[in-house]
């Protein structure tokens, strides 16, 4: 798993198991936000991680957006996760990109 640090507070990376959760706690994240949809080719569905998160003690969010598609709905709803995370924040999709652009676009939307 390469974790990439966007900044103090937030991370990213591509698709990862339940067995990767102890090495992003490990990295000082408190809450973890899936960006992948469970109906994406080569999803891990979304609640073996969140399982295995909060039984590591850290809280999760499920904001799934589809890769190329993202809404001004899903800008909204990241935004609104961040602002109330125990961070820092981890967050993950396919590949680290979608949850880095969704990211920048919270970032414009607040200004």
């Amino acid at each position: 798993m390469d974790i990439r640090q966007i900044t103090e507070d937030y991370a990213v990376a591509g698709q990862i198991g339940p067995a990767d959760i102890a090495a992003v706690k490990a990295a000082g994240s408190k809450t973890v936000i899936c960006n992948r949809p469970d109906a994406e080719d080569g999803a891990i569905p979304h609640g073996e991680v969140e399982r295995a998160a909060r039984d590591a003690g850290l809280a999760f969010r499920y904001i799934p957006v589809v890769s190329g598609s993202i809404t001004p709905e899903n800008v909204q709803e990241m935004g609104e996760a961040l602002a109330n995370a125990d961070g820092p924040v981890f967050a993950y999709c396919r590949s680290g990109a979608r949850c880095t652009n969704l990211f920048m676009m919270v970032q414009q939307a607040r200004g």
